[in-house]
């Protein structure tokens, strides 16, 4: 098993991407801090996870809330007594919302659950790795992270904003035993929508030609073995960069 003895915490596992990371690093061998907004969604992917024999323990977290960051990764040390892996996965879209109808309220919503709840929670992981003298970080960024208009003008500069946070923590630490990678996803079907339930139709009409290139849409699974990949041993030299997981959509 390649995560056996660790202690992960992935956010926003109640469902998707983040609940097949949980479920999958917990079938590696991992002890997992499952945490989601919906208590009730995280309690089920504890309870996916134990009912094959793996070992996990749901927090009710929203990542945007500095409080609950702290108490997430506080909860990974008081029932597993460490931390070994962190991924920000949690994440919401923006509604295709252009820069010239964008609010600050939109704005600085979907930068608190994308960049800066990522942000503390590296923080808050960072002094118990450096402890150690190993850690790993796994951030969920995006294809909107590394392109200009996969989404509204939010969702891609918070993105933007943690493929730059992933570099930054990757080579500043990486003498320290402490690596930081991000995957970009492509499309992956997950609840996460468009981030409204009516997109905006001028964002929509500059998003929809991308579209129509990309090859297929991928699984949730399908992210998870990347994550597994950047989370293990496997990976020992691959830190401060970005995977790129799209079937090959950004290379058209």
């Amino acid at each position: 098993m390649k995560l056996e003895g660790k202690v992960a915490v992935v956010t926003g596992a109640g469902s998707g991407m983040g609940k097949e990371i949980a479920v999958l690093f917990a079938k590696e061998g991992a002890k997992v801090i499952v945490s989601d907004m919906n208590e009730q969604s995280a309690q089920a992917t504890v309870a996916l996870i134990q009912a094959n024999n793996g070992i996990a323990v749901s927090v009710a977290a929203n990542v945007a809330k500095e409080e609950d960051v702290r108490n997430m990764i506080d909860a990974a040390v008081e029932n597993f007594g460490t931390l070994d892996i962190l991924v920000n996965n949690a994440g919401i879209m923006d509604g295709m919302v252009p820069a010239h109808e964008l609010t600050d309220e939109s704005w600085e919503r979907v930068f608190a659950v994308n960049a800066t709840g990522p942000m503390r929670a590296i923080r808050k992981a960072l002094p118990i790795f450096m402890e150690k003298g190993k850690g790993t970080i796994v951030n969920i960024a995006s294809v909107g992270g590394l392109y200009g208009s996969r989404a509204g003008a939010a969702y891609t500069s918070a993105k933007h904003a943690v493929v730059g946070l992933t570099k930054n923590v990757g080579y500043q630490y990486a003498k320290l035993g402490i690596r930081c990678n991000a995957i970009a996803p492509g499309g992956v079907k997950t609840n996460i929508g468009m981030g409204g339930s009516v997109p905006n139709e001028f964002g929509l009409d500059k998003v929809m030609p991308g579209m129509g290139v990309m090859p297929r849409t991928g699984e949730p699974e399908e992210i998870a073995a990347v994550a597994l990949f950047l989370a293990s041993d496997d990976s020992s030299f691959v830190n401060g960069t970005v995977i790129t997981a799209d079937a090959g959509w950004t290379a058209f």
